[in-house]
């Protein structure tokens, strides 16, 4: 558990690095609304998984069933779905008033999905370093 535990910090201090980088690079570099549009992408997303993770946390230390025999597991589904949905019209709308150019919004919201992929290298060439030696 405590690997684990790692690794999703590792993920979650990642995913603040990325969204902050790609924000500054955005920026310099990108027209206003692109800028936005990674911005708000990547601040949605980046808050979105440390909610969870914070949820997560809090529901498995408690280890505690809810009334009428209702599973842990069904309440994280209903905040995670919850959570989702509040996600899902958040972007609607910044897609609908044409706040942020969708692309830019796209890469945003790829910023946890970078942390993921740059923790598994990581723990993949651990693993790979370990049995060659």
């Amino acid at each position: 558990m405590e690997d684990l535990e790692k690794i999703v910090n590792f993920i979650t201090r990642t995913n603040w690095v990325l969204f902050l980088g790609s924000s500054l690079a955005a920026l310099v570099l990108a027209p206003p609304k692109v800028y936005l549009g990674i911005f708000l992408g990547g601040f949605i997303v980046t808050i979105n998984f440390h909610v969870l993770k914070k949820t997560v946390t809090k529901n498995i230390n408690q280890k505690r069933v809810l009334e009428k025999g209702k599973s842990l597991i069904g309440a994280l589904l209903v905040k995670y779905y919850l959570r989702f949905a509040l996600t899902a019209v958040i972007i609607f709308l910044l897609i609908a008033n044409r706040s942020v150019h969708p692309a830019g919004l796209l890469v945003g919201l790829s910023v946890v999905v970078a942390s993921t992929f740059v923790a598994a290298a990581i723990e993949l060439t651990k693993i790979i370093f370990r049995e060659a030696v």
